[in-house]
């Protein structure tokens, strides 16, 4: 039995280049300045696709329609006395122009370019996948 589970979405947002946003977490909040995927803690009783279409509003203040979120990926890892499950959807269309809202910055990479940044031990798993994807 997995302990305490924490449910987490994200989103690789995809524009026309083929490039990815990624969004460098604040200080004071664990794992400051670390390059991740944007998206957020699914709450109890909610949907995972309802979960990330709030989560990218507050973040990003885009808007986003549950069709176009794509299940990609997903990964676990052991998180302090917790385990994380990480699921992450492709998205290639939203309404808005991402902002950095809780976030230090933004910065939108060809997927190649991911293994450059320092990014939380459950993005890494990611990036190969999102490579044979884009």
């Amino acid at each position: 039995m997995v302990p305490n589970p924490l449910l987490v979405v994200a989103a690789a947002l995809v524009d026309a280049d083929g490039r990815v946003l990624v969004q460098q977490r604040p200080p004071g909040k664990p794992m400051a300045g670390l390059w991740e995927f944007p998206g957020g803690k699914i709450e109890p009783g909610e949907r995972p696709e309802a979960a990330l279409i709030r989560e990218l509003h507050e973040e990003l203040g885009i808007d986003v329609e549950a069709a176009c979120l794509a299940p990609a990926t997903f990964a676990s890892e052991p998180l302090g006395d917790r385990h994380l499950l990480l699921l992450l959807y492709a998205l290639r269309k939203w309404k808005g122009v991402p902002e950095a809202r809780h976030a230090t910055a933004l910065k939108w990479v060809k997927p190649l370019e991911l293994h450059r940044l320092d990014m939380p031990p459950a993005d890494k798993p990611l990036i190969g996948l999102l490579e044979a994807l884009l």
